[in-house]
């Protein structure tokens, strides 16, 4: 093991307040975990953003290293299924928000949690991908085992210009889906419809309560906002449409009806990518290599940042600034 202090972004609470510092630690400061991982790249996601950033109620466990996903190489381990040199990605576990996360040099975790990393991707280019990445492959592979095919119709993704619903758009248009993407603004169509987008849309009404039941629209849909925009994707399915929801960037509410659902059998399927079983997860990644155009990957990252501008880029992605994903290169 080398004999080393490094670099993390600590995480302190402070007159109940978050603060934030890049810390010197040693390994006898990490989690007494059986797996040692030098880590190459971490992400910023929509709850690091939080946590980051003191806006939300993601941190369980003071002090904490945030960073809810990372890739790198395994140092050493007491675990049967790793070795010294696999490389290997992790995302949820509740890392990052109960357990000590990805934005260090050096990390500790259960060797459970870590997925070994799929033969032709680099442990950059599982970043790039990262937890919004993972998300959107299983909300593809719900809507798929709900019978949606291309000849379906319509998919709508929310929150299009995301982490989530970039590399959503990218992979259902690349499995010959008709994709419309919902954006914050046309500022973000040119980059959505580079994705695979047949259509960029946007609108006062999304940010309105929608009747009961509106016209019908889309086969089916994948969420990323929650509340008012979830609301109206609910009332425009078609019958017997289908939505993957799996993030609330809009809010936690569901100001809806049971109208869709009992007039137009609408279903509306939750995907959690925190708890998924280990053999669940590594079938998603395998599956991500084959159906997501790697060559995409540099135009849907917007940018890299180190640890110690992590907290201006969280700041700009709850702003929504920022488009796409953003890589933490940790070294």
């Amino acid at each position: 093991m080398p004999d080393q202090t490094f670099s993390a972004m600590v995480l302190r609470e402070e007159d109940k307040k978050t603060k934030v510092a890049i810390e010197t630690l040693s390994f006898d400061d990490l989690p007494a975990e059986d797996t040692l991982v030098k880590i190459d790249f971490s992400t910023i996601n929509f709850k690091d953003a939080l946590a980051v950033t003191g806006t939300g109620k993601i941190v369980r466990t003071w002090p904490l290293v945030p960073g809810v996903d990372f890739a790198g190489t395994v140092v050493e381990t007491a675990n049967p299924n790793l070795k010294a040199g696999d490389k290997v990605v992790l995302t949820g576990w509740s890392v990052g928000e109960k357990y000590w996360g990805g934005y260090s040099q050096y990390q500790r975790v259960r060797g459970d949690w870590l997925v070994p990393l799929p033969a032709g991707l680099s442990t950059r280019q599982a970043m790039m991908i990262g937890t919004a990445g993972f998300t959107s492959m299983l909300c593809v592979n719900a809507l798929e085992s709900a019978g949606i095919t291309p000849q379906s119709g319509p998919v709508l993704v929310t929150g299009a210009s995301g982490g989530v619903g970039s590399v959503a758009v990218a992979i259902l248009s690349k499995l010959g889906y008709t994709v419309s993407a919902l954006t914050h603004g046309p500022d973000k169509h040119d980059y959505v419809k580079k994705l695979g987008a047949s259509e960029a849309i946007d609108g006062p009404e999304w940010k309105e309560l929608p009747r009961a039941l509106e016209g019908q629209r889309w086969a089916a849909a994948i969420d990323t906002v929650g509340s008012k925009v979830l609301a109206r994707v609910l009332a425009e399915m078609n019958y017997g449409g289908v939505v993957a929801a799996c993030g609330l960037a809009g809010g936690a509410d569901l100001p809806t009806t049971v109208m869709p659902f009992i007039l137009r059998g609408v279903r509306l399927i939750g995907v959690d990518s925190v708890m998924l079983p280990s053999k669940d997860r590594l079938a998603a990644w395998q599956r991500i290599v084959a159906d997501l155009p790697l060559s995409m990957l540099d135009g849907i990252t917007a940018k890299t940042v180190r640890l110690e501008e992590v907290g201006s880029a969280a700041a700009d992605m709850l702003a929504g600034k920022l488009r796409g994903r953003v890589l933490v290169d940790v070294n």
